[in-house]
């Protein structure tokens, strides 16, 4: 699979915190601006010249923690853990755009983002030599800031004690 690799910092989401995701050449690619002092908790992706891409809020008062993420106003997907198994799973619907599922070791930063079977990203923390940062690797072709926001969502509910 050819990919394009992206890092992310591990302890990097707690709400309010702005971080940066790097490109494989450890240049600022994307920019995540959290959001303090709001009911739920909000993200903004940002390309690097501050152009917001997409924003991914949580759903408050759901049996299972629910993230939306919008592209221009409109839901581009809805992301959901899994109420069962024993494995750490999550759904990620994209309306006609069929379904996404992520997988794996969520808390350890080791898990895939699958569509129909096929790998689309991997998360993986022994990629990276830098203490506490996780590599993204993103199949070319992929929606990339997509594919990142999935990661943001994922990384706020597995750690939301952060």
């Amino acid at each position: 699979m050819a990919t394009e690799m992206f890092q992310m910092r591990q302890r990097m989401l707690s709400v309010g915190d702005d971080y940066w995701i790097d490109n494989g050449l450890g240049q600022h690619a994307y920019r995540v601006d959290g959001k303090v002092l709001r009911l739920r908790r909000t993200f903004v992706l940002e390309d690097a010249a501050g152009t917001e891409l997409l924003k991914i809020h949580s759903k408050v008062l759901r049996v299972r923690e629910t993230f939306v993420i919008e592209r221009g106003g409109e839901t581009v997907a809805t992301l959901h853990k899994a109420l069962v198994g024993f494995r750490d799973r999550y759904a990620i619907d994209l309306g006609d755009a069929g379904e996404l599922h992520a997988q794996g070791n969520i808390v350890d930063h080791e898990y895939t983002v699958t569509r129909g079977g096929d790998v689309v990203a991997q998360v993986n923390k022994h990629w990276m030599k830098v203490r506490d940062t996780y590599g993204v690797a993103i199949a070319q072709g992929e929606d990339v800031p997509l594919l990142l926001a999935v990661v943001v969502c994922v990384d706020a509910i597995s750690h939301e004690h952060r």
